[in-house]
């Protein structure tokens, strides 16, 4: 690994020459699916051709416009683009270059906009890793451990997380909003809550989505005190789920948006959304930052939204995610190791356990390596590291999903065996 810090550990063994849709070739020449998509990021495949001809067009005009400066075109057409994929009463976009940053500067926002200082996040957030975004995370110790004290004012409420308490879904429901009533009675008065931050599908912690009951009591909590609610759409967003926002699943209108990831398909680049309204009631200067807004970065971001457009990308999410569950769900029952699967669109988990339902994290990482040597690469997450998760690009075809459930197939066979 030449000089690169021994603290970053990489899941796969591949090092990349090139990329091409859902495929990345080696040094070697060997050809791999990539159903990680750079954890999300690559949302319209690799290089794609609209995409990259959009980026090499802006770098012959100006790479660095720096956005508290000067303006450039490609960042305020962005603005207007992102503006009308909104909800209706979200007209006012700021931007930054990653997940934490925009996480932060909606943290900003919230606590300048309502003169309150705490927020309500849930079990097995993730939010990231930089000191207020690993505040607010709780999918597992690795982001967090090592550099406390955390941030104060952060209060932890439960997620229906139906699977791990052993409930049904509005067993888990009622459970999760009835903690959050006893929270706003014992630990944040609402009055002191200046947000609820959440993630409407879980990322990290093993692909859980929110159900609409929950969703929509969070929402009628939020509008009972004046507390904000904020939706955490980097990993969940941008088409991933079958929806263009994953919170349109459960109709409800946060006040802010935050969005990353697959947003310029693979050019750091990131956004927070909020009315216009709201936006003003923060302080002066308290958003910006040296690199966010890069010109090249919204010149590719503006591809990505055609090309989703064009090429009904989430549509197309929808339909090859549904594909993808039922033919995952027929290997499920030929396993007992793939314990349960769970996601929505192509963003789908698979819980590898033991008989007894104890996390088997050894079996997952066998099995991704396993995948690899096969040549489809895929990533794990989970607090144990035992859910393999399923992310293509959204271009991906039934052709493609076919194949890598067939060569993952052989992978869980040696596995087995």
């Amino acid at each position: 690994m030449h000089h690169l810090s021994p603290l970053l550990k990489q899941a796969s063994q591949v090092c990349v020459d090139h990329g091409e849709g859902s495929w990345l070739v080696d040094t070697d020449g060997r050809r791999y699916l990539d159903f990680t998509s750079g954890i999300g990021v690559t949302s319209t495949g690799h290089c794609h051709p609209t995409v990259v001809a959009a980026a090499q067009a802006q770098v012959g005009r100006v790479i660095h416009a720096q956005y508290t400066t000067v303006a450039h075109r490609p960042m305020l057409e962005l603005t207007d683009a992102l503006a009308e994929r909104m909800p209706e009463s979200i007209d006012s976009v700021a931007f930054a270059n990653s997940g934490s940053e925009s996480v932060e500067a909606a943290l900003r926002l919230a606590r300048q906009a309502t003169g309150r200082a705490n927020i309500i996040v849930f079990d097995g957030g993730f939010h990231g890793r930089t000191m207020a975004a690993a505040s607010l995370t709780t999918s597992g110790t690795k982001v967090r451990t090592g550099f406390h004290p955390m941030m104060a004012g952060v209060e932890v409420s439960p997620f229906p997380h139906a699977y791990r308490y052993g409930w049904t879904e509005e067993e888990a429901t009622a459970f999760a909003l009835r903690e959050l009533d006893h929270i706003l009675k014992t630990r944040t008065a609402p009055s002191d809550t200046a947000a609820m931050l959440i993630e409407p599908v879980q990322g990290e912690f093993g692909y859980y989505p929110a159900n609409k009951a929950f969703m929509q009591g969070l929402a009628e909590r939020c509008r009972q005190h004046g507390i904000l609610l904020i939706c955490d759409e980097i990993q969940a967003g941008y088409g991933r789920t079958g929806r263009f926002w994953s919170h349109s699943h459960f109709d409800v209108t946060p006040d802010i948006v935050i969005t990353a990831k697959g947003l310029a398909s693979g050019f750091p680049l990131s956004a927070i959304a909020a009315s216009e309204a709201l936006m003003s009631k923060g302080l002066a200067g308290s958003q910006g930052g040296t690199y966010g807004a890069n010109a090249v970065a919204c010149a590719a971001a503006l591809a990505t939204l055609e090309v989703i457009d064009s090429e009904q990308l989430v549509e197309n999410a929808a339909r090859q995610g549904e594909l993808l569950n039922e033919r995952l769900h027929g290997l499920k029952e030929r396993f007992p190791m793939i314990d349960t699967l769970r996601g929505k669109g192509l963003m789908l988990g698979m819980e590898i356990a033991d008989d007894f339902r104890t996390p088997r994290g050894d079996l997952a990482a066998r099995l991704t390596s396993a995948a690899e040597e096969q040549g489809l690469l895929l990533l794990r997450c989970g607090t144990e590291g035992q859910i393999v998760r399923w992310l293509p690009p959204l271009t991906v075809s039934s052709a493609e999903v076919d194949e890598a459930v067939a060569r993952f197939t052989r992978a869980v066979e040696q596995v087995a065996a």
